[in-house]
């Protein structure tokens, strides 16, 4: 078996339903939502929301100690113009903006914004990157 690959990735929210409505508006399609955890498929993984104090609970720590941490969810677009959309459909659907679309040293184009519990994602365009019609890196 492949280990360079993640199966699952689990966001800690406060409320499912605030937070399904959000990615609802920004074009995300659930899988199954039920009142403490929601799945979306994303094709050979799972893209999940968690109700943070379940999750604390699992993990045995005080919510307190759970944080967002030192990390950024990415998805990447074909243009500039597709980052520029996706960067304005997320502030209208309750994101916060955290740094503006703008080209970047390394050669490409990215903003970033965090959803409505802080999670923080980057919208990419990145011309070294060829993707698939699904979106996928090829």
């Amino acid at each position: 078996m492949t280990m360079n690959r993640v199966t699952l990735i689990t966001l800690g929210v406060k409320d499912i339903a605030r937070s399904c409505a959000y990615y609802d508006a920004i074009g995300w399609v659930p899988e199954n939502v039920l009142d403490d955890v929601a799945f979306y498929d994303m094709g050979g993984s799972k893209f999940g929301f968690f109700r943070l104090d379940m999750l604390a609970a699992e993990q045995g720590r005080p919510v307190e100690e759970l944080s967002n941490g030192a990390m950024t969810l990415a998805q990447n677009f074909g243009s500039e113009a597709d980052v520029d959309a996706q960067f304005a459909k997320a502030l209208a659907a309750g994101a916060r903006k955290v740094a503006a679309p703008v080209k970047t040293d390394w050669g490409g184009y990215s903003g970033y914004v965090a959803d409505p519990d802080g999670h923080i994602w980057e919208f990419a365009f990145n011309p070294f990157w060829e993707l698939d019609d699904e979106g996928h890196i090829g």
